[in-house]
């Protein structure tokens, strides 16, 4: 059974989606980042960056444990454990790893910074209009992307695959970045395509009680390294 260390932010949702649609037995170590889990030695041992999800599967490559950091390192790893949801040649090979690449270093990023400039940051006494422009526009020009990719098939790299597990949590919180739809219908059938399977269902509604939108001085201290 592998061990998922899980808290429920978009980066989360990517594995626990990803474990669900494997269908792999898995049980789940909550990781509080706003009590500052992510710091504690135990958890630091298994990811170094101080980040979760994080897995540990010890049924790992010649039958030994593994231990495994970064989201879409997680996804890849789990593609090839199943051979499924990462294509069936080389070329599809290509076309997701792409798309998963584009997420990890596009829309996670510029969508997080989005989220922390309108959101976290103004509660910690910092609004910073250039700052809510830059990310937002940019969150933006990645949606207008991914809308015209949607445009010519059914999921971001063809068939259902992780490409899209990784950049739906993110993409699925477009209202909270202050983006619109209006003018991408193709994400709008997306979202709704890939928010209806039920594994993204189960996923995403892993531990949704413990999410949290609103952080006090400790939270801020754990989540951005903010003194109290």
């Amino acid at each position: 059974m592998i061990d998922l260390y899980f808290w429920p932010t978009p980066n989360g949702w990517k594995a626990s989606i990803a474990l669900e649609e494997f269908g792999l037995p898995y049980r789940t170590h909550l990781v509080d980042i706003s009590a500052g889990d992510q710091h504690k030695p135990a958890f630091l041992a298994i990811s170094p960056n101080n980040r979760m999800p994080a897995i540990v599967d010890p049924d790992g490559p010649d039958g030994a444990p593994i231990s495994i950091f970064e989201s879409g390192a997680i996804l890849q790893y789990l593609a090839r454990k199943t051979g499924r949801f990462a294509g069936a040649t080389e070329r599809d090979r290509v076309a997701v790893e792409q798309w998963l690449m584009w997420q990890m270093g596009g829309i996670g990023p510029m969508a997080g910074q989005t989220h922390h400039f309108l959101k976290y940051a103004p509660q910690m006494g910092h609004d910073i209009p250039y700052a809510k422009d830059r990310y937002r526009n940019e969150t933006a020009r990645l949606y207008g992307v991914l809308d015209r990719q949607l445009a010519k098939q059914d999921y971001v790299a063809g068939d259902y695959s992780i490409a899209d597990m990784a950049i739906w949590p993110w993409a699925s919180l477009w209202e909270g970045q202050d983006q619109t739809l209006d003018d991408k219908p193709h994400m709008a059938r997306w979202l709704k395509a890939v928010g209806d399977r039920p594994a993204v269902q189960r996923g995403r509604a892993l531990h949704a009680e413990k999410r949290k939108t609103q952080h006090d001085a400790k939270g801020q201290a754990a989540l951005f390294g903010k003194k109290e």
